[in-house]
C-alpha cells in the first residue's frame, strides 16, 4: 500500500474511526498526537515578537508630596537648572530621560521613587 492509498483511506474514514485510528497508532508507535503545550509565560518575546526592550523612556508619572525633593533628583539626573526642572516636575506627566538603557531606568527610578515620585518606563 501506497501513501496515496493510505490518505485515500483516511479521507473515507468517519469521525470515530479516526480517532480509534489516532489510537491505535499512538499506542504501537509510543507517542502521543496531542498538541504541544508552551510552558510558561507568553509575551512578546517568549512568543517571539523581536528583542527585549532595549531603550527605556522614564516618565514622571506623578509627583507625589515631596515636589521639592522630586525638583533636586530630576535636576540631578537631567542636569537641567532649576527652572527647567521645576516647568519639568510641574508638567507631569513628563518624560524625564529618554532611550536610556534598563540599569540606568532603573537606577532613575528608584531615585525619584525614594522622594515620593511615581515612575512609569516605556
Amino acid at each position: 500500500m501506497d501513501k496515496d492509498q493510505i490518505i485515500e483511506a483516511i479521507k473515507n474514514m468517519s469521525v470515530l474511526e479516526l480517532n480509534e485510528l489516532v489510537k491505535a497508532c499512538e499506542e504501537e508507535f509510543g507517542v502521543s498526537a496531542a498538541a504541544p503545550v508552551a510552558v510558561g509565560p507568553v509575551d512578546g518575546a517568549a512568543a517571539g515578537g523581536g528583542d527585549e526592550q532595549s531603550a527605556f523612556t522614564v516618565v514622571l508619572a506623578e509627583i507625589g508630596q515631596e515636589k521639592i525633593k522630586v525638583i533636586k533628583v530630576v535636576r540631578e539626573i537631567t542636569g537641567l537648572g532649576l527652572k527647567d526642572a521645576k516647568a519639568l516636575v510641574d508638567s507631569a506627566p513628563a518624560n524625564v530621560k529618554e532611550d536610556v538603557e534598563k540599569a540606568e531606568a532603573d537606577e532613575i527610578k528608584a531615585k525619584l521613587e525614594e522622594v515620593g515620585a511615581t515612575i512609569e518606563l516605556k
